[in-house]
């Protein structure tokens, strides 16, 4: 029997839907000749005239299947809607054949025959049908699918949640050739030792007891109305299991055919973080995109790419994405147009026009002026810069290229063309900074304040500084991942490391909410929420990938953690804030710091030594001028000439020149 059944899915769809039909034809004629033989309480032997009606009924019958899409379901997966169309579809051929018969006039056929052929009908039709699934569906399905392939690939699996959303995912699995849903787990008490489908549903309790009878690997979470808090509690509750935890898309995303159940992911981090983000104001959020024309630098980074599809949701008048590296821009560029494709395959073109990649570097201030003025930019988020430590602290001639003589080529090409507001991405490491990129965004900041005192500027300047982000290039994150799945270690600079951690999204967002508020040369920081520590951080993700860790305590543990030492540059943990001087403002998120500014004199006088510095790739001129201008600048290590062994004469003597200006 297994291998008929292997043999029938292997059929084409429309040999399988003749069979179908074939088989509900012989069932109506059973179910005709059962409604005469019980009616007339014997076996029933028709005479030719009712043994013609008999015959004809398939034939009134199999075009109204036909018309009701009996033939289009699935048998595998039929449910509740295709159940009820078989009713209508029977119910409306009884009464087709009970009006024919009256029409027709042969005699010996009782009334009370096509009442109980309709209900006949309906058991066989329908019937057949639950028996179908049963067969394909069940034990039997799983068993014939073995000889296909090797059983042990299934994984035995338990699915926390027994809601619709677990529901779906259960009858969805139970086709996977990789998963194998054996238990539900549910905090409703009501709904313990009943079953959803074939599958009970257990207390969390019971857990460790389904872990080791039924050999069980994986939980996947099926809680899609949860909030993030509950999402963490619950992650927390599984870790000291020894069960990889992963989660699923949206209900919605599986059933809309935008992701198949084969796309299990790994827990969202921010779900072990436990922060819910709080609603954007949707006025702040507006009101320097609707209807604007709105650029962004750095357009194909994690910050920037993140910025253009939160900004095109407010639909601007245009959104120049500017951006020096090329596939970076085409990548988000190729992503915002196809997201300009509605659903119908047709193109919403409005949308499309409003999006031009521009490649071009904010070194060249001339070509800035030029975008700027060609589509009347109004609105302008600074997103492009040099930020990995490491690689700033070894390369910092570079770095103030970029980070900082970009940062006011992009400001002055601003002002110049009457742009209303500049936006700048600043970060938690400006403050007292230990290495070069914290303190050359630090200075973009002093740049950007001193020329918010310039009365002459039409521009509002504003900063934004915030923390670590969720899932960007080069972060901690796919980092550990990476590193479990290949056996470990992974690897944690120090054990005593925390830092601020925020989702790209939500640090977009209020961005953008931010640089709606203040009357310019405004640093405004965002609220973080709890640090994290690190090393903790690592042990999560271990546990949650259903292994040990190993260490002294756990020797036969299965990944290790390593500690690498602090990098060039980095700090043990990060600060927000300089002084203690700060305000909140109309959003519970976004604070204003009133902090240090430094005499636009000042700062011109720097930005000329830093042009001759890099002019003369003079690194140690570049570490001394970063001291004068960023107060608590405290380099952690030596300057790395990544390039020149420079002479230190040389060096010393421009040193010693700027200081004695």
């Amino acid at each position: 029997m297994f291998k008929f059944t292997i043999r029938f899915l292997a059929l084409s769809r429309l040999q399988k839907q003749s069979i179908m039909a074939l088989a509900d034809g012989l069932m109506l004629l059973l179910a005709l000749w059962l409604a005469f033989s019980m009616r007339l309480g014997e076996l029933y032997l028709p005479n030719q005239s009712i043994a013609l009606l008999i015959v004809v009924a398939p034939i009134i019958a199999v075009p109204v299947f036909l018309r009701f899409g009996l033939y289009r379901a699935i048998i595998r997966y039929i449910g509740f809607r295709a159940l009820w169309a078989v009713v209508q579809a029977v119910s409306l051929y009884a009464l087709l054949w009970a009006s024919m018969v009256l029409l027709s006039g042969v005699p010996g056929v009782p009334r009370s025959v096509t009442l109980i052929n309709w209900v006949v009908a309906i058991l066989l039709i329908g019937g057949s049908r639950m028996i179908a699934r049963w067969w394909f569906s069940g034990t039997i399905s799983a068993s014939s699918a073995d000889v296909a392939e090797d059983k042990s690939a299934r994984r035995n699996i338990v699915i926390y949640g027994a809601g619709s959303a677990g529901m779906q995912l259960a009858t969805a699995l139970s086709y996977s050739s990789e998963f194998r849903p054996v238990a539900f787990i549910d905090d409703n008490p009501e709904i313990h030792k009943h079953h959803v489908g074939a599958i009970q549903v257990y207390p969390f309790t019971r857990l460790g007891q389904l872990i080791e009878k039924m050999d069980v690997h994986e939980v996947l979470l099926a809680i899609p109305s949860a909030s993030r808090a509950r999402h963490s509690e619950i992650i927390q509750l599984l870790e000291p299991y020894p069960v990889h935890v992963r989660t699923l898309p949206g209900m919605a995303d599986i059933a809309g055919g935008k992701v198949k159940i084969e796309d299990i992911k790994e827990v969202d981090i921010e779900d072990l973080l436990g922060r819910d983000a709080v609603p954007p104001q949707q006025e702040l959020l507006g009101a320097n995109i609707r209807g604007k024309s709105v650029m962004v630098t750095g357009a194909g980074g994690s910050i920037g790419s993140e910025l253009c599809r939160q900004i095109i949701k407010e639909k601007p008048a245009r959104l120049i994405l500017f951006e020096q590296h090329e596939y970076a821009l085409y990548a988000i560029d190729r992503e915002l147009d196809s997201e300009a494709q509605l659903s119908d395959g047709s193109c919403d073109t409005d949308n499309a026009r409003k999006i031009v990649p521009i490649l071009g570097s904010i070194l060249d201030q001339e070509r800035m002026e030029t975008v700027c003025n060609t589509f009347g930019i109004q609105t302008i988020y600074h997103a492009a810069a040099y930020k990995h430590v490491p690689m700033v602290e070894k390369n910092p001639v570079e770095a103030i290229r970029n980070n900082i003589q970009g940062t006011l080529y992009a400001a002055k090409a601003a002002s110049s063309t009457g742009v209303e507001t500049f936006v700048l991405i600043s970060t938690d490491k400006a403050v007292r900074p230990t290495n070069t990129m914290g303190a050359s965004k630090r200075f973009a900041e002093l740049i950007l304040q001193g020329l918010s005192s310039n009365a002459d500027t039409k521009t509002r300047y504003t900063m934004v500084r915030f923390g670590n982000v969720l899932g960007s290039s080069g972060s901690v994150i796919p980092l550990f991942r990476e590193q479990i799945k290949k056996g470990g270690p992974v690897t944690v600079t120090d054990p005593r490391i925390i830092r601020y951690f925020m989702t790209i999204p939500e640090a977009s967002q209020l961005v953008i909410q931010a640089g709606a508020m203040g009357q310019g040369g405004d640093v405004f920081v965002l609220d973080m929420g709890e640090p994290v520590k690190i090393l903790d951080l690592a042990r999560r993700m271990i546990r949650l990938s259903g292994l040990d860790v190993k260490d002294g305590d756990h020797p036969n543990g299965d990944i290790e953690i390593t500690f690498t030492g602090l990098r060039p540059g980095e700090k043990l943990y990060e600060e927000l804030l300089i002084g203690e001087n700060v305000k909140q403002t109309e959003h519970p998120l976004v604070m204003r710091a009133e902090e240090e500014e430094l005499p636009w004199a000042d700062v011109q006088r720097i930005l000329d030594g830093f042009e001759s510095a890099i002019a003369e790739h003079d690194q140690k001129l570049i570490r001394a001028l970063l001291q004068e201008a960023v107060p608590g600048f405290e380099p952690q290590c030596e300057i790395e000439d990544m390039l020149y062994k420079e002479e230190t004469n040389k060096a010393n003597s421009n040193v010693h020149q700027f200081r004695g200006k």
